[in-house]
């Protein structure tokens, strides 16, 4: 048992749930997981219009339960390490005694629209409504006693390693994404953490390098998770990350979207990516090289209010939504129901434009969420081309990615082919795949993480083919989408 090859948990904390899931690296391919396991949480109820928060309590009780859920799966001192991908942009603050000061402001928290704004025009780069230095700024302008109680600021991924390795640290990868990082020069942006506040910079924590472990599990980790003792705690990362760590996006021509709560297309670049709109986020990724992303807030969320309201199954109303042509008989859903991000419209909401008698169909109003969402993504990424990206196919990930009339209206929409993943789970994989990654550098293997991935990343056997007719006609629905997105909320 001793020389048995080292198993590597994966976790992925969530808005909605955290996921796990455990790599033996003595197989490849689907093989490889020797299971999964998963804790479903909600948001905190009863708050503000465009307020979004969780108590980081919630992650670390659901991580507790998902690691003790897979170490009875397989013996326990045979793991070797873990990695964390974490939703992004959340804001953990921690008093002189680092115990959490408040409940956890989100991604999709969207009432620090304002401070955003003022931040974009006080730095370099232009910070959108859902990063994590605007709600930093706004617990300032609103909370002060609790901003003055405030010693260290982490990500939700960086809150979990500290539970694990009582270490704080941060990474690129996920740092890119606060507003408080500089992405070209992987530094920390001194000057408007600076005007913030005279205490902002020492509220961030050490970086560390993406190859190279955080840290390692602590006694008490260990007594409270279940893990051995010392084992390594890999860096993590954000979820998109993770994601594209998990899919393959660790080389250069592999162009990931991710159809989940939000929705994201990301790609690998050997060189920052900088978008002076600031629309596409030029992050860093998790391994050291760069990961121009484009997010969207409203994809799955969009498709489940539609289907909740008439009560149908998933299979029920996509059979009937297939049935529908392209274009859904003019029905124009415009899908901003928590604002958007891109567009930068965080105070925008949603519009079914088109109705007309009998448009009260299911099927029909489920195909107009489903193309509503995805031209959304589209719009992105015809930026995303204007910057360089070529898009010549796409790997698909998430939620929505299971549905096979989703994946066809994406390949359609996007005139290119499709294939998913046959591990679904791409975020909590990339987590175990670089956990495995980095222990292995510790030990002298010079591997690179594409070598790594590349053993565990298998796409699906079918591919989803575009509809040259479906193609233009949805050419056509995306300048109409962009349109009337200008004529309603001012932006397109």
């Amino acid at each position: 048992m001793a020389n048995a090859a080292p198993l590597f948990i994966g976790l992925d904390v969530g808005t909605q749930s955290t996921k796990g899931l455990l790599l033996d690296t003595s197989k490849s391919g689907p093989d490889a997981i020797l299971g999964r396991a998963s804790v479903p949480y909600d948001l905190i109820p009863g708050l503000p219009p465009g307020a979004a928060e969780q108590h980081p309590h919630t992650w670390r009780d659901a991580v507790r339960a998902v690691i003790r859920e897979l170490l009875a799966l397989a013996p326990r001192e045979r793991i070797g390490g873990i990695g964390v991908s974490g939703q992004q942009h959340g804001l953990v603050v921690l008093d002189e005694k680092d115990e959490v000061i408040r409940p956890a402001k989100l991604w999709c928290d969207t009432t620090t629209a304002t401070e955003a704004e003022e931040i974009s025009h006080k730095g370099r780069f232009v910070v959108p409504t859902g990063y994590t230095l605007p709600k930093l700024l706004w617990l300032k302008r609103n909370e002060p006693d609790n901003f003055a109680r405030v010693r260290s600021v982490l990500l939700p991924h960086d809150y979990i390693n500290f539970l694990l390795t009582g270490e704080k640290f941060m990474e690129a990868g996920d740092a890119s994404g606060s507003g408080a990082f500089d992405p070209v020069r992987r530094t920390y942006d001194e000057e408007i953490l600076a005007w913030l506040d005279p205490k902002a910079r020492s509220m961030f924590p050490r970086l560390i390098a993406a190859d190279q472990p955080g840290g390692r599990v602590s006694k008490a980790a260990a007594e409270f998770f279940g893990l051995p003792e010392g084992i390594v705690v890999a860096p993590g990362g954000g979820d998109n990350m993770m994601s594209a760590i998990g899919s393959g996006a660790t080389e250069k021509g592999v162009t990931v979207i991710s159809l989940g709560t939000s929705g994201t297309v990301f790609a690998y670049s050997e060189t920052p990516v900088v978008d002076p709109s600031g629309l596409i986020a030029g992050f860093c990724d998790s391994t050291g090289a760069w990961m121009p992303l484009l997010c969207t807030m409203n994809v799955t969320g969009v498709t489940e209010e539609v289907r909740t309201a008439f009560g149908l199954s998933h299979e029920e109303i996509t059979r009937r939504a297939e049935a529908i042509p392209a274009g859904s008989g003019g029905i124009l859903f415009l899908p901003y129901l928590q604002g958007e991000r891109v567009p930068n419209l965080p105070q925008a909401t949603g519009a079914v434009l088109g109705l007309r008698l009998g448009s009260f169909d299911a099927g029909r109003l489920y195909r107009a969420a489903i193309e509503g969402t995805t031209l959304g993504l589209v719009s992105g990424v015809e930026r995303m081309k204007k910057l360089g990206l070529v898009v010549e196919a796409v790997r698909v990930v998430g939620g929505g990615s299971k549905n096979p009339l989703w994946r066809q209206i994406l390949a359609d929409a996007l005139g290119v082919k499709v294939t998913g993943l046959v591990e679904p789970e791409s975020a909590a994989l990339g987590g175990a795949i670089q956990a495995a990654w980095v222990t292995g550098r510790a030990s002298g293997n010079p591997e690179t993480i594409n070598a790594v991935a590349s053993r565990y990343v298998v796409v699906t056997d079918g591919v989803t083919t575009p509809n040259a007719d479906n193609t233009a006609a949805y050419q056509a629905v995306l300048k109409d989408f962009q349109k009337q997105t200008e004529l309603l909320f001012g932006a397109s």
